[in-house]
């Protein structure tokens, strides 16, 4: 039996990881800090993909190793776009519950609960080539947090495409619309 490829995440993120590593079966996801790479990566990028660039390029380069990245957040129409690249320290400690608590705050008395999660994939070579896809997940903010499932603003996002909310759906019905499925899936494509 032939050994799994390896792909490098460019990610210390262990829900990122695993929810990754369940979309790509065919390969062995690490994540970078298992390989040894422990620097710290400045993401001072203005877009879902600078930023992804910039962690895939940085691993890739250091471990002399083909690094996967990704940069996602949720993007809410009512706050113009916002949290959107700063999604993970939109309440500036990077703990989900208080950015969960200041997007709440932030939505009240809007009635345009309209917002979209969006994933930008990179996948990069030390050679320099980089393949990149983009995917996105439709659906609106609810009033307060429902399940237990999920992590980030998954309590909070009402899937259009589940006609639930991620807190309350399966790993398995997420992975199966997701924002990071769907840009794996048309990176996956441009991999073959």
């Amino acid at each position: 039996m032939s050994k799994k490829q390896r792909i490098v995440l460019a990610s210390g993120n262990a829900h990122k990881i695993k929810e990754i590593s369940q979309m790509l079966p065919e390969f062995e996801v690490v994540g970078y800090k298992e390989l040894g790479f422990t620097e710290e990566i400045v993401e001072d990028g203005k877009t879902f993909y600078e930023n992804a660039l910039i962690k895939a390029k940085t691993v890739s380069l250091f471990l002399n190793l083909p690094a996967l990245a990704d940069d996602s957040g949720i993007c809410v129409d009512a706050l113009g776009g916002e949290p959107g690249i700063y999604s993970a320290r939109y309440a500036g400690d990077g703990i989900d519950k208080h950015n969960n608590e200041l997007l709440l705050k932030n939505m009240e008395g809007k009635t345009d609960r309209k917002a979209k999660f969006v994933c930008c994939m990179v996948f990069y070579k030390p050679s320099g080539e980089i393949i990149t896809a983009t995917g996105e997940t439709h659906g609106e903010i609810m009033y307060g947090e429902r399940g237990e499932n999920g992590f980030g603003y998954d309590p909070l996002f009402y899937s259009y495409d589940l006609n639930k909310c991620l807190g309350i759906a399966s790993a398995e019905e997420k992975n199966t619309i997701s924002h990071r499925f769907r840009a794996i899936s048309a990176l996956r494509d441009k991999l073959k």
